[in-house]
């Protein structure tokens, strides 16, 4: 996009971590903001800091796994603000445990958020998208998405599925006016890994502490978002660990995999 002054953006997860950030960083450059949370103190608060910033704000409670709650979103959104210019997927959640163990029905879930959260606002937005002079869709993927980490399954194919999905609606958007940007954080310090659900609970205070001593801020992935979308970039890594991680998966795609059989063997779970 040629420039996001008085552009309307929408956020998805934007009660904290990496949707605050960017919600805030695309107030800076001059959009409006239309944001979507299922915990409405977080959005308040997040709220709270756009108006700060001069910018005209709106709130908007959504579960993202919900097609019909996903479906009734845009009415709501261009009721206050008019237009649509910017989508941001990024609502997103964590499991950890090893396949085996896991409840289908928290791979349904993590699923549902990451996965099928991204396909719903999608499919929501695209009609409204459509009718703008440019546009362009973010969508949260993972340094996991390259490489499939033990213990974290559903969250690895959740993330690698966003991946593909945004490839190809880049692919069919293109010579269109929408941009499609997909985004490969490494670890950020937001309160995803806390807030994951654990087949063993004694794992979550290590798990957290072990991700918070590289973990980079989520205003550094949020800057990042803010550029692609001027710059219409297809594809961005944030932080080094998604940078080391996605070329060693494409030199040694063999080697990586069983050094995660060796790791698992010698010292257990990841978690």
């Amino acid at each position: 996009m040629r420039a996001l002054t008085n552009r309307v953006a929408v956020v998805t997860g934007a009660g904290g971590g990496i949707g605050r950030a960017t919600s805030l960083a695309l107030a800076r450059k001059g959009c409006d903001l239309a944001l979507v949370d299922v915990s409405e103190p977080g959005m308040a608060e997040t709220a709270e800091s756009v108006r700060g910033i001069g910018r005209r704000v709106s709130m908007h409670r959504a579960d993202v796994s919900s097609r019909e709650e996903m479906g009734a979103l845009p009415e709501r959104v261009l009721a206050l603000h008019g237009r649509v210019h910017v989508l941001v997927n990024n609502a997103g959640v964590g499991h950890v445990g090893s396949f085996d163990e896991t409840p289908i029905e928290d791979l349904e879930w993590v699923m549902g958020v990451n996965f099928w959260g991204v396909v719903h606002g999608c499919r929501a937005f695209l009609p409204v998208l459509r009718q703008q002079d440019e546009a362009h869709i973010v969508n949260l993927s993972s340094m996991l998405a390259f490489w499939g980490l033990p213990s974290q399954v559903g969250y690895c194919a959740s993330k690698a599925a966003v991946r593909s999905f945004s490839e190809t609606l880049s692919a069919e958007l293109a010579g269109t006016a929408i941009g499609v940007t997909s985004v490969h954080p490494g670890a950020v310090a937001t309160d995803i890994v806390r807030a994951s659900r654990y087949v063993d609970e004694s794992a979550r205070e290590p798990m957290a502490a072990r991700v918070a001593r590289f973990a980079i801020p989520p205003e550094r992935v949020a800057d990042r978002i803010a550029r692609a979308i001027e710059r219409r970039t297809p594809r961005i890594r944030v932080g080094p660990d998604a940078v080391v991680l996605d070329l060693a998966k494409r030199l040694l795609p063999v080697a990586l995999v069983r050094a995660a059989g060796w790791a698992v063997r010698r010292y257990g779970a990841f978690a």
